[in-house]
């Protein structure tokens, strides 16, 4: 079965809303021709208006970094999806590491938040992945199976189109090492026959999942390469037009 890559930039706390729009300008100049795969920028909340803005009636869709697991509320300082679905948000990514660990997203929470995403339309990227000491403790597989238990408790099958798997090994995010293409396809495949349990071999084929931790142009290749790896989830590298240009293009 054939799966279109989704190839997402998570630009965390970077870009005034004028850097923003000036990068995904270039940017779009850049990547106009490329149809065959699903481009993303995930830019900060202040900024996602003027992204959208930016770059209506482009192929490249703009998503963004958590969102509520309420639509309203006194909740000081958070955003619901319907609010940015209301902005032209297509997509939020939930669970990311940093957001584990800083901002006490438990998998109970980020499934709380995934249903919410998907009641309100939009679509999600929901990450899972082991630290260091949890990988060199061959404890890899267990973790990610908690995680992936945890994020999808109560989705249905009918959900699962709605959603991306984003697995990061916490171990290489920002630090310059990445999983081996053969390290992270193991994984992939793991969690692919985890959503095969859980729900059924034609989801498991379906289920689109993406490799992030350290992603450059100089990897990209032999990642997409991989049979089980369908996207990536770019951190730094996404912050320079070069760079993530030359990682859609892969």
């Amino acid at each position: 079965m054939s799966r279109k890559p989704i190839i997402a930039g998570n630009w965390k706390m970077y870009k005034t809303v004028k850097e923003s729009v000036d990068f995904v300008k270039q940017l779009e100049g850049k990547l106009k021709d490329v149809t065959d795969r699903e481009i993303l920028v995930c830019p900060t909340a202040l900024a996602a208006a003027s992204v959208v803005d930016a770059l209506r009636f482009t192929n490249i869709q703009v998503g963004l970094q958590d969102a509520h697991w309420e639509n309203e509320g006194a909740y000081t300082g958070n955003i619901s999806p319907i609010m940015l679905k209301d902005a032209g948000v297509h997509y939020i990514i939930l669970g990311h590491s940093e957001r584990r660990q800083y901002d006490n997203d438990t998998d109970h929470r980020i499934n709380a938040k995934l249903k919410n995403v998907l009641r309100s339309g939009l679509k999600a990227i929901v990450c899972v992945g082991e630290t260091l000491s949890e990988r060199e403790k061959g404890q890899t597989e267990k973790v990610v199976e908690t995680q992936v238990n945890g994020c999808f408790e109560g989705i249905g099958l009918g959900d699962l189109a709605g959603i991306v798997i984003a697995y990061e090994p916490v171990w290489a995010i920002g630090t310059g090492k990445t999983a081996t293409p053969e390290q992270a396809n193991e994984v992939h495949s793991f969690i692919r026959k985890l959503i095969g349990k859980k729900y059924n071999a034609e989801a498991s084929e379906k289920i689109r999942i993406q490799y992030g931790g350290s992603v450059k142009p100089e990897n990209i290749k032999q990642l997409m390469a991989q049979l089980d790896i369908d996207g990536a989830l770019v951190g730094g590298a996404s912050l320079k037009v070069d760079s993530f240009t030359a990682i859609v293009r892969f």
